[in-house]
């Protein structure tokens, strides 16, 4: 092994050592997961909409909930997060990643009972997304009402 006598030494060192990224693999990979998970949502709806005769704003929740609970049962499975190594954002971005991000914490901290592990640990991934995604949108809502 060479000995590291200069910061130039250990930095060509972490060099050799990381692993190479393959960022255009990582882009490919989240594209078509995020968009196969888009997909299966359509056809989610498409089916809401042909097999129950309900309006286009019922079916579209109807989609949601149906992600949110896939999402959820994967990854009490463990499943969804083995998805998530190949994914990568394109299984946290659509609404099925929310719902790992809430059920993961959940399912993590159970052992420390219902109020202190599953109560105060379940957002605590998805907490910071909820208050500034609300904080965000007062701030928009307010420029638009402004602006108009």
């Amino acid at each position: 092994m060479k000995t590291i006598k200069t910061p130039k030494d250990y930095q060509d060192y972490v060099k050799n050592k990381q692993p190479k990224q393959t960022i255009l693999k990582n882009c490919v990979n989240a594209f078509l997961w995020g968009g196969g998970i888009c997909v299966l949502g359509q056809f989610i709806k498409d089916f809401y909409l042909n097999t129950f005769d309900v309006s286009d704003k019922i079916a579209g929740g109807m989609q949601s909930m149906t992600l949110i609970f896939i999402g959820a049962f994967l990854t009490t499975l463990g499943i969804y997060d083995n998805i998530g190594k190949y994914a990568g954002a394109g299984s946290a971005i659509p609404i099925t990643g929310f719902a790992n991000s809430v059920v993961a914490p959940a399912i993590e901290f159970k052992k420390e009972g219902y109020i202190l592990g599953v109560g105060s640990k379940m957002f605590s991934l998805a907490g910071p997304v909820l208050v500034y995604g609300t904080i965000t949108s007062i701030i928009i809502g307010l420029l638009y009402y402004f602006m108009k």
